[in-house]
């Protein structure tokens, strides 16, 4: 049964460096979050939504209430949730959508056969219109992400020839959860600035990951690397101390206990500091709100969108990443990071060593906890991977 359930989909598409795209950068729900809704608007041929966590609220009010206007309208509006992620969506909301003529699919539905399949999850956050716009990054269609206090995360407004590349990117995994059709456009180019989409999907193939280490190995500047969730694998820390010995200034910013929205994972990850201190890789942890966005920042280029760094994101999970090079648009992420740092609390190694009983043991235990479940994963994985290559 499980292999008639749960089959790796293959490796991600690849796409190349594309030359002509124009970027926004907008960092909180209270400026991307009007701008979506503003090119949903504005949509006039066909609108594409594909989001790991839409949940019924007041900012669930507003993109239903947009996305039923456009499809009242004659715009084909294609709605991709994943199943798990987007559970709290009512269903009301949903009525409210297709009974305007929104198509909703779903991704990768919850079944008890499944088991370890139910893992793999669709944790993009793509907005689509037209030929024209595409908005990348790591937000959910939550109230938790609403105005200027929400959580701390940013998406990108795209022009240019990598819209292309995000359509073609949607119409891979809508075919399989849905038999409408999802044309898809040309490209159309805007502006001068170098971009790539990057995708991530369950299986081997860690396109994002190799893409940040690539860039880390070529860094001789500096590396910054912000994610909610750090559980990294051995190849990401090597690559951080190496780029740490080559001078580079190398700094993480992680959320802190207080804030965590998963307080478990916080804990598994704070296991990882006394190697990150000792090999002189400076930590800041975010104390203001949770800190949810992912960026990774070296030199002249800078990687944004919803793939946290850590093995489930990087090994399981559907992700979608827009990865920057040069111009304005990178100088503007160096500023963001930079305020975001002066908000931030340094963990020295002093104060991590006087760390308290009651905490060591939580971080050991909870460490314990994602080695085991990432272990048995990692079995299974594997063991799909191998059914896959003798069956494809």
């Amino acid at each position: 049964m499980w292999r008639e359930t749960m089959r790796i989909p293959g490796r991600p598409p690849t796409f190349p460096w594309r030359e002509r795209n124009r970027f926004e950068l907008l960092p909180q729900g209270s400026r991307y979050l009007p701008a979506m809704l503003q090119a949903i608007e504005d949509a006039r041929a066909q609108v594409a939504l594909e989001a790991y966590w839409f949940a019924s609220g007041a900012v669930a009010d507003r993109f239903v209430q947009a996305l039923a206007d456009a499809a009242r309208r004659g715009v084909r509006v294609l709605l991709l949730i994943d199943d798990y992620g987007s559970s709290d969506l009512e269903s009301s909301d949903r009525r409210r959508l297709t009974s305007a003529g929104v198509v909703l699919a779903r991704f990768n539905p919850l079944r008890v056969r499944l088991g370890w399949g139910n893992l793999v999850r669709d944790h993009r956050k793509l907005l689509l219109v037209d030929d024209r716009l595409a908005f990348v990054g790591g937000a959910g269609l939550a109230d938790p992400f609403d105005g200027a206090d929400g959580w701390r995360e940013n998406m990108l407004r795209i022009e240019g020839e990598c819209v292309a590349d995000w359509w073609a990117l949607f119409h891979r995994v809508w075919r399989r959860w849905s038999e409408v059709e999802c044309p898809q456009p040309a490209a159309r180019p805007a502006g001068g600035t170098r971009g790539r989409a990057l995708a991530g999907g369950p299986g081997p193939w860690r396109p994002v990951l190799a893409a940040a280490l690539a860039d880390i190995a070529r860094a001789r500047e500096r590396v910054w690397l912000v994610t909610p969730y750090f559980l990294p694998p051995m190849k990401l820390r090597r690559a951080l101390a190496r780029a740490r010995r080559r001078g580079c200034d190398v700094r993480l910013l992680l959320p802190d206990a207080a804030h965590c929205d998963v307080p478990a994972v916080q804990a598994a990850g704070r296991r990882y500091y006394d190697w990150l201190l000792r090999r002189s890789i400076r930590v800041f942890e975010y104390g203001d709100r949770m800190l949810h966005q992912k960026v990774l920042l070296t030199d002249g280029r800078a990687t944004l969108g919803s793939c946290n760094f850590d093995r489930w994101g990087l090994r399981w999970n559907l992700e979608a990443n827009q990865a920057l090079q040069g111009g304005p648009i990178v100088d503007a992420v160096a500023g963001m990071l930079a305020a975001d740092f002066e908000r931030c609390r340094e963990v020295t190694f002093a104060e991590y060593e006087r760390r308290s009983w009651s905490e060591r043991l939580r971080e050991a235990f909870w460490s314990w906890v994602d080695a085991a479940a990432a272990r048995a994963a990692q079995r299974r994985l594997v063991h799909e991977e191998r059914i896959s290559r003798r069956d494809g």
